[in-house]
């Protein structure tokens, strides 16, 4: 992949040329422009400064396109999802920012799954999966990671606007987009791009301004969650795992970070949520003395920074692509964060939607079969953790988790798939089609025991009624 997005100087040229000939200015007369106002040219204009964007400005600025990307805040600042998966070490890498990343962040070696229901833990280690590449990964301080991340954007060429927030694209026909945005000191700002790249996050600009946007009944989940000083982690080496610790009313995460402080967070059904009594705070602290391996690892911790809660927590855009845009990152969708596929998902979309534009750029006439192929690739990425994702509180699959066997090498094919070897191939594909089948004998053996079981109440009653 990082060879298919890699263009020399003279492709990237003749590439930016190429673009401004296929989407040359047109429609002068029918802009919407304010008056008075001039909007500044642009060849890409990218929304939202987070992986997303700021990955696809970075490629597509290295190409030799003039990238505009606009950011609300001013960074570093806060976000939330700080676990990232081994395959995210070789997107670092074609960005050139690992070093800076492995010299400040925790080393993730594996997953903790811990489940009162069984009275244990189990630790995956990301060296066993089938793929042994890549071992490891990282816990980022988000506020760091995404700076590191915009700032090598703006090195590599694209303009980076921050406390700049987009407030309307108007698509036009004939014509370039017009991008409206407010910035910092109350003042209003138009751009004319070609492309636009919305990458804004769970604001979901473009999906919210254009009827796109859905939630997901399959997972319809809140999360709260908080930081914490003086938790107790694991020891040694496994220090950096993420842990998921299942409840009756959800799962919480524990993740370690290289500052000293724990995220802790927990996700559960929406109606949780809606039937609480306390405020949010409290809320949090009766969700912790619910699960017993949490309280007792933030036994003496301190919560710093209050409590945060989100909810529509899982969504998806029913279109990803149109004429002259694409959405990439959260701003498309958002699954759930059980296996910490967030900031995977987001870098990798960043760079389809640089290599979709790069291709509009080379081959206008395959503008409308690359944006298909943009989109394919995102829904099929989705899809690869859905299916666990939607399951991961069923009895059957806590069980797999809870009882680990490498029979035919599945155990290496789930490892493989959590640290982000979505396409591995069929090495990895036919085990977890056999994983699937496992789930599912396993599931059926768990009705049958209840039907057999309520059957055997149904008819131990009567006995107990006539002995009485």
């Amino acid at each position: 992949m990082a060879a298919r997005l890699w263009l020399n100087g003279t492709k990237a040229y003749l590439g930016a040329v190429a673009f401004r000939q296929c989407y040359g200015r047109g429609g002068t007369g029918q802009m919407t422009a304010r008056k008075g106002v001039n909007p500044a040219e642009c060849d890409v204009f990218v929304i939202g400064g987070g992986p997303a964007g700021a990955t696809s400005a970075a490629l597509l600025a290295e190409a030799g396109l003039h990238v505009v990307l606009a950011d609300k805040d001013k960074h570093p600042r806060f976000h939330i999802g700080e676990s990232l998966l081994p395959h995210n070490l070789p997107l670092l890498d074609r960005l050139g920012v690992r070093g800076q990343i492995e010299a400040s962040e925790m080393r993730k070696h594996g997953i903790e799954f811990v489940s009162p229901y069984h009275g244990k833990s189990v630790r995956y280690d990301f060296g066993r999966a089938l793929d042994k590449r890549f071992p490891y990964s990282f816990q980022v301080r988000r506020s760091s990671f995404d700076e590191v991340l915009l700032r090598n954007a703006s090195a590599k060429g694209a303009e980076v606007v921050e406390q700049c927030r987009v407030t309307d694209v108007a698509f036009l026909e004939p014509g370039d987009p017009v991008v409206t945005a407010s910035l910092a000191d109350g003042t209003s700002r138009q751009w004319r791009p070609r492309f636009v790249i919305d990458a804004s996050g769970r604001d979901t600009l473009l999906a919210s301004q254009l009827g796109l946007k859905e939630r997901n009944s399959r997972n319809n989940s809140a999360a709260v969650f908080g930081h914490f000083t003086n938790a107790r982690r694991l020891e040694g080496r496994d220090e950096g795992h993420i842990t998921i610790v299942w409840f009756d009313q959800g799962w919480f995460w524990f993740i370690p970070l290289s500052d000293g402080t724990t995220s802790v967070g927990a996700v559960c059904p929406v109606d949780v949520f809606k039937n609480r009594t306390a405020d949010m705070e409290s809320f949090f602290c009766t969700l912790i003395a619910s699960s017993p391996e949490i309280a007792k690892r933030l036994q003496g911790a301190t919560l710093k920074g209050g409590v945060t809660a989100t909810g529509n927590y899982s969504y998806f855009a029913k279109q990803l692509t149109g004429e002259r845009f694409l959405l990439t990152g959260d701003a498309a969708a958002f699954i759930d964060p059980v296996f910490s596929t967030g900031v995977y998902l987001a870098m990798l979309s960043g760079f389809w939607a640089a290599e979709a534009v790069q291709g509009c750029v080379a081959r206008p006439a395959r503008a409308t079969r690359l944006l298909r192929r943009f989109e394919a690739r995102n829904r099929k990425a989705a899809a690869s953790f859905t299916w666990f994702i939607y399951r991961i509180r069923e009895p059957a699959m806590r069980n797999l988790f809870m009882s680990p066997r490498n029979m035919f090498r599945v155990e290496e094919a789930v490892l493989a798939l959590l640290a982000g070897g979505i396409f591995d191939g069929w090495k990895v594909r036919g085990r977890l089609y056999i994983f699937q089948v496992i789930y599912y004998a396993t599931k059926l053996s768990h009705l049958r025991f209840w039907f057999f079981k309520g059957k055997q109440r149904h008819v131990d009653c009567p006995r107990a009624a006539a002995g009485s």
